[in-house]
């Protein structure tokens, strides 16, 4: 089974894109982040031709999230329970996982912030408090679950391609990276370290100054998985060729193959 994350920014723009990659690619659950689209424009017959399934909570302009899958998913949840929100960033649902069993699959696209000193950075922080806790008593009722999306943090100096220059700003400020670890403290387990990897291995790159050919990226797109999954995974990669496209996203897809 494959489960996977691109945050496609403008699904409008990058659908030709994501359809080429799921034909060359076939994955059980995509999950997008980014659409930029209102549901009504949500190109669901295009996917269905695919042979693909989709859930999605779209938003005008900004954010947008989806779930691609080959199978229906069930107990679909949009945004958090609770967390009054006028932002589209998460959206939920069960999925059979290959092996007689189901997965829950959360796909989220994490506040950006903006600045540490900001007003969004505190809605951030806020978010995620409402994110661990809702995660939490999902994990309760899903021995099987995976969190996966734009979390727009990373983990630590690895997922920075200037740890030095990129000290506390945003993506990369303790506060961040607390929040971060408190969703590891739930049981999850970052699956891209569960492998080996190449170094400096990242899953976004500025559009500016040739940040793609100088490899001056982040790490930033994340693939966790509760306790009960880490002895299936066998591999997670970020696979960076949708990134030389034409017009392609800043970001890439991040894989995570789970055996039976």
């Amino acid at each position: 089974m494959k489960i996977a994350t691109w945050n496609v920014n403008s699904l409008s723009v990058r659908l030709p894109q994501v359809l080429d990659w799921l034909a060359a690619n076939p994955t059980e659950v995509l999950a997008l982040q980014e659409l930029k689209l209102t549901d009504d424009k949500f190109p669901a017959a295009a996917f269905a031709e695919a042979g693909y399934q989709a859930q999605w909570f779209g938003q005008k302009t900004y954010n947008g999230v989806a779930l691609i899958s080959k199978a229906e998913g069930t107990e679909v949840v949009k945004n958090i329970p609770g967390f009054e929100d006028d932002m589209s960033r998460v959206i939920a649902a069960t999925f059979p996982d290959g092996a007689g069993g189901t997965v829950r699959v959360i796909g989220a696209y994490f506040p950006n912030g903006q600045a540490p000193d900001s007003d969004k950075f505190v809605y951030k922080m806020r978010w995620l408090d409402a994110l661990r806790d809702w995660v939490g008593s999902q994990m309760q009722q899903h021995p099987n679950l995976v969190l996966l999306g734009d979390y727009n943090i990373t983990f630590d100096e690895l997922d920075m391609w200037d740890p030095v220059a990129l000290a506390g700003t945003i993506h990369c400020t303790d506060a961040e990276r607390e929040k971060l670890q408190a969703l590891i403290g739930l049981g999850l387990t970052d699956s891209f370290r569960l492998f080996e990897q190449p170094e400096k291995s990242y899953s976004w790159w500025d559009y500016r100054e040739f940040a793609f050919r100088r490899n001056r990226g982040l790490r930033i797109d994340h693939i966790l998985i509760s306790e009960a999954l880490k002895a299936r995974a066998s591999a997670c990669v970020i696979d960076r060729a949708p990134r030389k496209n034409e017009r392609p996203s800043d970001h890439a897809p991040v894989v995570l193959t789970l055996g039976d």
